[in-house]
């Protein structure tokens, strides 16, 4: 039986963009729905209930930022954004506010599609697996079992480096932004910027072969942080 297709719901309101987007995202499997301002992108989302969302932010009768805000009041379906806006504040501001990825156009096709299939394999692990299993390379980390392992010799962490590898475990692929990961890993507040990359720097010399090369563990200059997604 074959599965039914997925959703996705594409917000923009530039005609050529969406003269590209939906025969490419139609041809790659996609049930494909189209909206050209934030008010019908949220009443589309509600009927339909996409499996991932491509999402532009600068629509013509509200900020986009504020179109990802509402939704995620209510879905967790994966929302790629795809905007001309390529400021590092601007990326930060759209991961921030519940983005799972940030495209800056111009973009290809190839390029969109691979990070559509990262941000729909990680909702459906997270859906399945409330605590994954994390494979890649010589570095396994298990989250049921709060352990991990590099090269099939278990490394011990501190409380500290253990919870910065389980936050990026769970948004492997994608990244998270250094507000993100200094809410979660000191809720209390107090830390900062240089608190994480040091934390950052201690994890990856008991995780990685070469530290100043990193294989896992990547930097997004000025955004953030990001594991890189596991094995299949």
């Amino acid at each position: 039986m074959t599965p039914p297709r997925k959703r996705l719901l594409i917000v923009d309101d530039e005609p050529a963009i969406l003269r590209f987007l939906r025969p490419a995202m139609t041809a790659a499997g996609f049930d494909v729905a189209e909206a050209r301002t934030g008010r019908a992108a949220l009443e589309l989302a509600a009927a339909r209930r996409p499996d991932v969302v491509l999402l532009d932010l600068g629509l013509p009768d509200m900020d986009g930022l504020e179109v990802l805000k509402d939704l995620r009041r209510w879905t967790a379906a994966p929302v790629i954004v795809l905007s001309a806006r390529g400021e590092e504040s601007d990326k930060i501001a759209g991961l921030d506010s519940g983005a799972d990825d940030y495209l800056t156009k111009p973009f290809g096709t190839e390029e969109l599609l691979a990070r559509v299939r990262v941000a729909l394999r990680h909702a459906e692990r997270a859906g399945r697996e409330p605590e994954p299993v994390y494979e890649r390379g010589d570095l396994k980390i298990d989250l049921s079992l709060r352990r991990v392992w590099v090269a099939k010799k278990e490394v011990r962490l501190s409380p500290l480096q253990y919870a910065l590898l389980a936050a990026l475990v769970r948004s492997a692929g994608r990244v998270v932004t250094q507000t993100q990961l200094l809410h979660q890993l000191w809720p209390e507040g107090g830390a900062t910027p240089e608190s994480l990359r040091i934390l950052v720097h201690q994890t990856r010399h008991r995780i990685e072969k070469e530290p100043a090369r990193p294989r896992h563990l990547k930097t997004e200059p000025a955004v953030g942080y990001r594991l890189e997604a596991p094995d299949d």
